[in-house]
Parts: structure tokens; C-alpha cells; sequence
């Protein structure tokens, strides 16, 4: 009997490793469009689908970083900038697009522009902080899906919305989680709403990698600068011994931030030109090892971990 499980284990396998490997053709006609190609993710992966001979329609917040990613590609790729969190900038983005991929419709949108900061306990944030966050990595993924599903939906393509580990575990107050859950969530819906017209929609959830989102200088000031305006009573409640946790926790995270982007961007790549991608793609180590088990954990669990994990406030409990 456990040889025929073994038996079966191992061609159940074999097969899913046929399946991952199998590669669209004619990768040339397809048009990809993709947020957020300043710097980190967005850039390498414009920069590797330029490589693999697809057209690349590359979204820059700024023109100086739309011409050094011009710079380092070829004249294939295209660029455009774009606010996410302005409506008539995605507005004009959309018809941009579809000036450049006509009746072909677009193969391919990757939703990867996105901030992490402000990020703080919650009682020391405001609404606006709050909002500063869900405006990128929510509420822009939406308006920017929105704008070109017509045209997605034309080429039968996919949708790869960039989500995160946080999106799984909430580590951390602000707007940050929240917004992850929210991506995972419209990611949700939206994979089964377009799956009845042959689009294919695919989230990444990475774990801590090192780019601007997690640089630790500027976490620090950003936490600094919401220390100082915070209230007596929540500087009183949580000590600058707090403040000192916080600094030392933002150095070690910096320390287990995986260096090799391209663990996402290939999980990205494969998203958009495999036959067969998958639904979620978990990237680096600890997300696999770490925060995608620890989603499935009770929740006294996971607490429990997050709380040996953080700094504690001086009039805790």
C-alpha cells in the first residue's frame, strides 16, 4: 500500500512540475502594463519582461525614473508616469494604454505600486495616516483594475495583484495590513468574477524583502516623527524605552530582509506567461517557512508569536 502512495505522490508531483514549466507563446505580441516601476519590484520586473521580448508598458511615479528605467531597456519598453491615488491620472494612463495595444487588448497588469509608511502603533496615527496607505495599495490598485479590465478582458490576460505576507499575518498597526487584506480580498472576488471570461488573476505575497518600502532609515524617521507629535498621555503609556525597542526591532528587520528581488519577480514572470499559473505565490524564505504557516495557526498562537516578537509599552500589564 505505501508503495502505490508513493508511487502516486511521486507522478502527482512530476506532473506539477510539468505544468509549471509549460510557457505561452508568441510572448513578443503581448502588451504587460505595470505600476510602480521607479525602483524595487516594479523595476526588475519591467527590466526581465523587457529581456523575455515582451512589450512593456512601464508606470513611473516621476520622469527621472522613467528615463533611468529607459535607460537600462530596450526600445520596446514604454513608459508613462502615474499617480495611483489621482483618478484623472489613471484617467489618462488608461487611454494611453489602449492608444498603444489596440484590438489586441492587454495580455498582462501588474498592480505593484505601493508604500508602507506611516506605520505605528494605532492610537499614535490619525485618520489621515490611515488614509495616506489605503489611497496607494488599495484604493489605487482598484481604480487602476477598474480603468483596464476592458482591455484585459479583450486579450483573455491576467490580473497580478501584489499583496504581501502582511495580507496573511497583521503584524503591525497602520494602514499597511489593512490595505494587504483589502488587495487580498478584491483579489478574491475579482479572480472568480473574471474567470467566466478566460482572465486569470494571481496575488504575491512576499515576505520582507530589501527595497524603499522596508528601508530602515526611513522607518525610522517616519516612527520618529509620529513619536514627537503623539499626545503626553500615549508617550507617557508606551516610555522611550519603547521607542528604543522600536529602533532596535527596525535594525534586525533590516538584517532578515532577503536581497535577491528576483525571488518575486519570477513569481511575478511566471504569473503572466506560464500556461498554468497559480493563485497565490508566496516569495522568500520566511514567508514560506514563517508567516504562511503561522496564517493557519490559532489565533492565541499567532499572538503569542507577535508578542515575542515586539517591543511592550512601559505601562503594560
Amino acid at each position: 500500500m505505501w508503495l502505490y502512495l508513493a508511487v502516486f505522490a511521486g507522478l502527482y508531483y512530476l506532473l506539477h512540475w510539468y505544468r509549471e514549466r509549460q510557457v505561452l507563446s508568441h510572448l513578443r505580441d503581448r502588451y504587460v502594463f505595470i505600476t510602480g516601476c521607479d525602483s524595487g519590484f516594479g523595476k526588475l520586473l519591467a527590466r526581465q519582461l523587457d529581456a523575455r521580448g515582451l512589450r512593456v508598458l512601464a508606470a513611473c511615479l516621476t520622469e527621472k525614473g522613467a528615463e533611468q528605467l529607459r535607460d537600462q531597456t530596450s526600445d520596446r519598453l514604454e513608459t508613462v508616469t502615474l499617480d495611483v491615488t489621482k483618478t484623472e491620472s489613471v484617467a489618462a494612463a488608461a487611454q494611453w494604454v489602449k492608444e498603444r495595444v489596440g484590438e489586441r487588448g492587454l495580455w498582462g497588469l501588474v498592480n505593484n505600486a505601493g508604500i508602507s509608511l506611516p506605520a505605528a502603533p494605532n492610537e499614535m496615527l490619525t485618520k489621515q495616516d490611515f488614509v495616506t496607505i489605503l489611497d496607494v495599495n488599495l484604493l489605487g490598485v482598484i481604480d487602476v483594475t477598474l480603468s483596464l479590465l476592458p482591455l484585459v478582458r479583450k486579450a483573455r490576460g491576467r490580473v497580478v495583484n501584489v499583496s504581501s505576507i502582511c495580507g496573511r499575518v497583521s503584524l503591525f498597526g497602520g494602514g499597511y495590513c489593512i490595505s494587504k487584506y483589502g488587495v487580498e480580498a478584491f483579489s478574491d472576488s475579482l479572480r472568480r468574477e473574471l474567470s467566466y471570461f478566460g482572465v486569470k488573476v494571481a496575488m504575491i505575497e512576499p515576505g520582507y524583502f530589501k527595497t524603499a518600502v522596508t528601508s530602515k532609515e526611513r522607518f525610522l524617521k517616519s516612527f520618529l516623527e509620529i513619536w514627537d507629535r503623539s499626545s503626553p498621555e500615549v508617550k507617557q503609556i508606551y516610555g522611550e524605552k519603547f521607542v528604543a525597542s522600536y529602533k532596535k526591532s527596525a535594525e534586525q528587520l533590516e538584517q532578515t530582509c532577503t536581497q535577491d528581488l528576483s525571488l518575486v519577480t519570477n513569481c511575478m514572470e511566471h504569473a503572466l506567461i506560464a500556461c498554468h499559473p497559480r493563485t497565490r505565490y508566496s516569495a522568500g524564505w520566511d514567508a514560506k517557512l514563517l508567516y504562511l504557516p503561522m496564517s493557519y495557526m490559532p489565533t492565541f498562537l499567532v499572538d503569542a508569536i507577535i508578542y515575542w516578537g515586539s517591543p511592550s509599552p512601559a505601562k503594560a500589564l
